[in-house]
């Protein structure tokens, strides 16, 4: 079992480029394409996501050091470190319960399509790592491979539900007909954060505020492009991170890069997906009826708008401001401040694009997660010591914002805690 469990952890550490292209091949097979149409289907998607992972790298390359920068400056010191998603990622596949996700999770939203309980044929199989990671908190807790699979399924069909429930946004502001998203941490956020923003859309006077990448070109020109915003919320993360003059003109230039570079990865990915996406829904519909079916992608095709980048980058020091302030807050915001753009994308999409309502909700929520970070400290470092992950320095505890800090982990977790 152990030796099945590296094999498949090893194929899932060639990550989306290498995977999603062999699975959308597959699939092109599957859906009646001719091998050529579907061979080139794959490969387009895998050059996407490439591209798309390359300007994640220089977002997450030059987040990660300003962050750190800020934290050095100000003198924080906590003593849970958040050790972000790769670690948590790490640490899920190190559990006992790992080997049956895929195959499990393959099979639960197969017979929940045929079921016509979901619209959503998931292909993002490298993400499953999230519902890894539910089941491993419930089987330490638990010590119970039963309660750990249920978990973990359990997670995954409510993660499929929100895509489903989340794809038509997707398509009207994000412009990715077809697709939906079932990625942990993303869908995680959407199920407060989207009746938050619905709310704020509501109160007197806060529902004026606006400030919209659309609304800011007007009123600013050229400088209220995207470009020009990445450039200028770039340049203060370097002032707060207390950068050089010449580091922080390159944080400016890289944050620039990724406002102009990401939209226009997605577009390549849109292109090879849409003949299977069509292909997938004719053959659902004649054998079983079902319309509308969405393919489920990385939340990474969305996190490429203008308005979610700009959420982002505002959120990065009010994040490290919340861990000073918050009382009762005991974890360190640190590895997973680079993936502040997927855990705001649907409220971004809920908000139209509206960066002011977006910060907000996004701060309430980033302080619930920190808190529910805080809570599952104990039980996430004790997975880390099971897993024999090396701890950082000086840190007594571990816990992660993304998974950590997720409303859906923590409710499951909650759950089982109180059955047993």
């Amino acid at each position: 079992m152990r030796e099945f469990v590296d094999a498949l952890k090893a194929f899932l550490d060639l990550g989306a480029t290498v995977i999603l292209p062999v699975v959308i091949f597959l699939l092109g097979l599957l859906f009646g394409q001719k091998p050529g149409k579907a061979f080139r289907a794959g490969l387009t998607i895998g050059v996407a996501f490439v591209g798309i992972f390359l300007v994640v790298d220089l977002l997450v390359s030059n987040l990660g050091p300003a962050a750190q920068g800020m934290v050095e400056r100000f003198g924080i010191k906590l003593n849970v470190i958040d050790v972000g998603w790769p670690a948590a990622a790490s640490i899920s596949w190190a559990s006992p319960i790992a080997a049956f996700i895929i195959p499990l999770g393959l099979l639960v939203n197969v017979l929940m399509l045929i079921t016509k309980t979901t619209k959503t044929m998931n292909v993002d199989i490298w993400n499953f790592w999230h519902y890894t990671f539910m089941g491993a908190i419930v089987y330490a807790l638990t010590d119970s491979v039963i309660q750990a699979l249920i978990a973990a399924l359990l997670f995954q069909i409510v993660c499929l539900k929100i895509a489903d429930w989340t794809a038509p946004m997707l398509e009207n502001y994000f412009g990715l007909p077809g697709i939906s998203v079932a990625t942990g941490s993303t869908v995680s956020y959407a199920v407060l954060g989207i009746p938050m923003v619905k709310l704020m859309q509501k109160i007197p006077g806060v529902k004026k505020l606006n400030a919209d990448p659309e609304t800011i070109r007007r009123k600013f020109g050229i400088f209220g492009e995207p470009i020009f915003m990445g450039l200028i919320l770039g340049l203060a993360l370097g002032l707060l991170a207390g950068y050089s003059v010449g580091d922080t003109i390159k944080i400016g230039m890289s944050m620039a890069a990724v406002m102009v570079l990401m939209p226009r990865m997605v577009k390549i990915l849109m292109e090879g997906l849409m003949p299977i996406s069509e292909s997938a829904r004719e053959l659902l519909q004649k054998k079983f009826g079902a319309q509308n079916i969405y393919i489920g992608l990385d939340a990474a095709v969305a996190i490429g708008h203008p308005a979610v980048i700009s959420t982002a980058l505002i959120l990065v020091p009010i994040t490290v401001a919340l861990a000073v302030i918050l009382p009762g807050n005991n974890v360190l915001p640190f590895g997973d401040l680079a993936t502040i753009p997927f855990i705001v994308a649907f409220i971004v999409g809920a908000s139209r694009g509206n960066i002011v309502h977006s910060v907000i909700v996004g701060t309430v929520m980033i302080a619930l997660s920190l808190y529910m970070a805080t809570d599952l400290a104990a039980l996430h470092t004790q997975m880390a010591i099971d897993a024999k992950f090396h701890m950082p320095e000086g840190a007594s505890k571990i816990s992660s914002i993304d998974q950590g800090g997720n409303l859906i982990n923590y409710i499951i977790y909650k759950i089982f805690a109180l059955i047993n």
